[in-house]
C-alpha cells in the first residue's frame, strides 16, 4: 500500500545527477525489488540514471499495488515519508537522523518527527552552519511528499514536527484488520531462526530456575513464527558428561537386571542424590564411575542402554511440565554434538588458534578475559567444545540467519566468548548473521532472596504449577464463578488463569532484571496482570454476544461499515489498536517481551475508557430491551479482542470465552 507519491521529475542537467542517484538509493531502501533492465546502449550517464529512476519508480508502484494482507506499521510508514522529506530538503546530508515516535499527548498530534535537532548538530559540525532546528523543521515539512496517511503537520517548540493522521486512513486500516484478521507486519525475506531454550539437565528435576528460559524462549519462538520465519525450537539438554558415569554405576548396583527388566526408578532426583553421595564418599565407586564414563563414550551397547533408560525417565518428567505450559521443543542435547567435537578441535588447530597449557588445549579469544578449553588433559571434551560444535552446526547445517540463546545472565561471559570464537575462526559475520544471548535475571521470593522452599531447597517446577492451579481455582470460587460456569468451563478458566498468570508475571518484567515471584500479585485482577487482561478479554468478547450479533454478522459489517472515529475515545482506541505491528517490530529487534505486555495492558485500559464513554449497544432504561446497536463501535470491540487474542497467543496464554 503506497505511503508516498514521488513527484519530482528527472532532468538531464549535470547538477541533478547527484539528486537522481540519491533518489535511486532511497527507492532501493524502500524494498523495491526486481530484475534490473540492461543499461547497455545508454551511453549517456544522465540518461542511464533517468532510465533507472523511472524503472525503479514503476517497479515500486507495481510492488505496492499488489494486494497485501500484512498490517501496516504506521511508524515505519511515517519514517519512510520523513526520510524522503529530509532527503529532498538536504540532499547532501549523509545518514541524517530519522526519529519518529508516537506522541505522548493528544494535543500534540498522533506522532512526532524529532529529527530537526539532530540535523542542526550535524550541519554545525560538517559545514559550520548555525541553523535553528525550527528552520530545519519548516524545510522538512515543505518537502513532505504526497501520501495517504498524514492529515497535517505542525511545528512546535524548538523544532518538533507534530503529525496528525488522517481519520479515513486509520479507519481503512482497521477495516483491513477486521476483514483479513490480525496479520504480521511485513518483515522482508523469510529467515531461518534457531532458538536455544529451556535446557534442563537429565536426572535432575526442572526447577524454578528453568521457568524463565522455558517461558521466554517459547514466547520468542511464537513471535518469530507469527512473523513468518522458519523457527527451530531447540532444547539443548544436559544429557552427557561425567555425571552419567556415577548414575550408570549406581544403576548397575541397584538394578543389576536393568538390561532385561525396565528399572522402576520412581524418583530420579533421589536416585541422583544417592549416586552423588556415593561418588563423593566411596573411592571404589568413584573409580568405577569414571570407568563407566569411558565405556559410555566408547559407545558400549550395555552402557548406551543404561544411559537411554535414565534419559527416558527424565524426558517423561520434563514432558509433564511442557504439556502444562503448552511448550513444543525439538530435543538436541549435548550428546547430539559429540561426534562433531573432534572436527571442531582440528579446525581450531589447523588455523593456529590452539595453545597447550598443562596438557589442556585452550583457545584465547581477543577481547575475552577467559580462554576456552576445547580439550582436557585426559583427552576429554568440555562444555566449551560442545557449545562451539552446536554453534557451528546451527550455522553450517541448519543455515540459520538468526540464533538466539535464552540462557541466564550468569552465562554471559561464556557465551560471548563462544560467539567471539565463532567470528574469529570465520564461521559467521555478525553483520550478516545475528547471534544473540537473550539473557535473563533470577526469580526471587517475596523476601527478595533467591526463590526457595521454606526448608531452603530449590522449588520444583511441577510443585509450582500445581500450586498455581490450586490458587486459581480458589480465586474463581471466591468470585463464585463455579455457580455460573459449567464444570468444563470452570476447569478451562482455572488452567487459563493459573498458567497464564505464571507466564505473564515473568514476561511482563524486563527479562534482564530479577523479578519477585508472588502468587497473590499475579492472580490479582487489578493492574497489569494476566488475570486482569483475561477478564477484560472475556468481557469484550461478550459484548457482541449479549447484543445478539453473531460472527457472520460482524464479518458482513466489517466488509460494509465505515468505522466512524469522531469521538475522541474512538480515535484513541483506533490508533492504539494499529500500533500492534510497530510493537512487534520493536520486539523482533530487541527481544524484550515486556513491551508487548505493557502494550496489551494499555490497549485494555484504552478500551475501558472507550466503553465507558461510547455506547456500543443502547437499551431502553425501563425494559432493558435493545433499541440500537452501533455497529461501528462493535467492530472496534472486535478489533480490540482480535489484537488481544493474538498478543495472548504470542505470550503463550490461552484465553477462554467465559470466565
Amino acid at each position: 500500500m503506497p505511503c508516498v507519491s514521488f513527484k519530482r521529475e528527472a532532468t538531464l542537467q549535470e547538477n541533478e545527477i547527484k539528486c537522481l542517484t540519491a533518489e535511486i538509493e532511497r527507492l532501493k531502501n524502500f524494498g523495491c525489488l526486481g530484475v534490473s533492465p540492461s543499461l547497455e546502449g545508454l551511453r549517456d550517464e544522465n540518461a542511464k540514471l533517468k532510465y533507472r529512476l523511472n524503472f525503479l519508480r514503476k517497479s515500486l508502484q507495481e510492488e505496492r499495488s499488489k494486494p497485501v494482507k500484512s498490517m501496516i506499521n504506521i511508524n515505519s510508514c511515517l519514517q519512510e515519508i520523513f526520510g524522503a522529506a529530509i532527503q529532498a530538503a538536504y540532499p547532501d546530508l549523509e545518514n541524517p537522523p530519522l526519529v519518529v515516535t508516537p506522541s505522548q499527548q493528544p494535543k500534540f498530534g498522533d506522532y512526532q518527527c524529532n529529527s530537526a535537532m539532530g540535523i542542526t548538530q550535524i550541519l554545525l559540525k560538517t559545514t559550520e552552519q548555525k541553523v535553528s532546528p525550527r528552520e530545519i523543521a519548516e524545510k522538512i515539512s515543505k518537502n513532505i511528499p504526497a501520501n495517504e496517511c498524514i492529515e497535517k503537520v505542525e511545528i512546535a517548540g524548538p523544532g518538533f514536527i507534530n503529525v496528525h493522521l488522517r481519520k479515513d486512513f486509520v479507519s481503512k486500516q482497521l477495516s483491513n484488520l477486521l476483514v483479513n484478521g490480525v496479520q504480521p507486519p511485513a518483515v522482508g525475506k523469510r529467515k531461518k531462526v534457531v532458538v536455544d531454550f529451556s535446557s534442563p539437565n537429565i536426572a535432575k528435576e526442572m526447577h524454578v530456575g528453568h521457568l524463565r528460559s522455558t517461558i521466554i524462549g517459547d514466547s520468542m519462538c511464537r513471535l518469530f513464527e507469527f512473523a513468518g520465519y522458519d523457527v527451530l525450537r531447540l532444547n539443548h539438554l544436559g544429557d552427557w558428561g561425567t555425571q552419567f558415569g556415577m548414575l550408570i554405576a549406581h544403576l548397575q548396583d541397584k538394578f543389576p537386571d536393568y538390561l532385561t527388566v525396565s528399572p522402576p526408578i520412581g524418583d530420579l532426583q533421589a536416585f541422583y542424590k544417592e549416586s552423588k553421595r556415593r561418588f563423593d564418599t566411596e573411592e571404589e565407586f568413584k573409580k568405577r564411575a569414571y570407568q563407566c564414563v569411558v565405556m559410555l563414550q566408547s559407545k558400549n551397547p550395555d552402557f548406551i542402554k543404561a544411559w537411554n533408560l535414565i534419559c527416558d525417565v527424565s524426558r517423561k518428567e520434563f514432558q509433564k511440565i511442557y504439556n502444562c505450559l503448552d511448550i513444543a521443543l525439538t530435543e538436541r542435547g549435548e550428546s547430539y554434538y559429540q561426534e562433531m567435537m573432534k572436527d571442531v578441535v582440528q579446525e581450531f588447530e589447523d588455523k593456529g588458534f590452539v595453545q597447550v597449557d598443562d596438557g589442556r588445549k585452550i583457545v584465547f579469544v581477543p577481547g575475552c578475559s577467559v580462554p576456552l578449553t576445547i580439550m582436557k588433559s585426559d583427552g576429554g571434551y568440555t562444555y566449551d567444545t560442545s557449545d562451539l560444535a552446536a554453534l557451528r552446526h546451527r550455522l553450517y547445517e541448519e543455515k540459520a540467519d538468526i540464533i538466539i540463546y535464552v540462557v541466564d545472565s550468569g552465562q554471559s561471559v561464556h557465551l560471548q566468548t563462544v560467539f567471539a570464537a565463532g567470528q574469529m575462526i570465520g564461521w559467521y559475520d555478525p553483520k550478516v548473521t545475528r547471534v544473540a544471548h537473550a539473557a535473563f535475571g533470577v526469580v526471587l521470593g517475596e523476601d527478595k532472596k533467591k526463590f526457595k522452599t521454606r526448608s531452603g531447597d530449590t522449588v520444583r517446577l511441577i510443585d509450582l504449577l500445581e500450586e498455581g492451579l490450586k490458587r486459581a481455582m480458589d480465586k474463581l470460587k471466591d468470585k463464585e464463578r463455579d455457580k455460573v460456569l459449567t464444570e468444563e468451563e470452570l476447569r478451562a478458566a482455572q488452567t487459563s488463569v493459573a498458567f497464564g498468570c505464571i507466564k505473564y508475571a515473568d514476561l511482563s518484567h524486563n527479562r534482564l532484571n530479577d523479578y519477585v515471584f508472588s502468587f497473590d500479585k499475579m492472580l490479582d485482577d487489578r493492574g497489569n496482570t494476566a488475570a486482569y487482561l483475561l477478564y477484560a478479554f472475556t468481557r469484550i468478547r461478550a459484548i457482541a454476544r449479549l447484543a445478539n450479533i453473531d460472527e457472520e454478522m460482524l464479518q458482513k459489517a466489517a466488509r460494509e461499515e465505515v468505522l466512524i472515529l469522531d469521538h475522541e475515545k474512538e480515535w484513541k482506541l483506533g490508533k492504539c489498536i494499529l500500533r500492534f505491528p510497530e510493537i512487534l517490530q520493536k520486539i523482533l529487534e530487541d527481544l524484550l517481551l515486556h513491551t508487548l505486555c505493557d502494550y496489551l495492558y494499555e490497549l485494555a485500559t484504552t478500551f475501558t475508557e472507550f466503553y465507558d464513554n461510547c455506547y456500543c449497544v443502547e437499551k431502553d432504561r425501563q425494559s432493558g430491551r435493545i433499541v440500537k446497536v452501533n455497529m461501528w463501535r462493535l467492530l472496534l470491540c472486535e478489533a480490540t479482542a482480535a489484537v488481544m487474542a493474538k498478543g495472548f497467543d504470542i505470550l503463550g496464554i490461552k484465553p477462554v470465552q467465559r470466565m
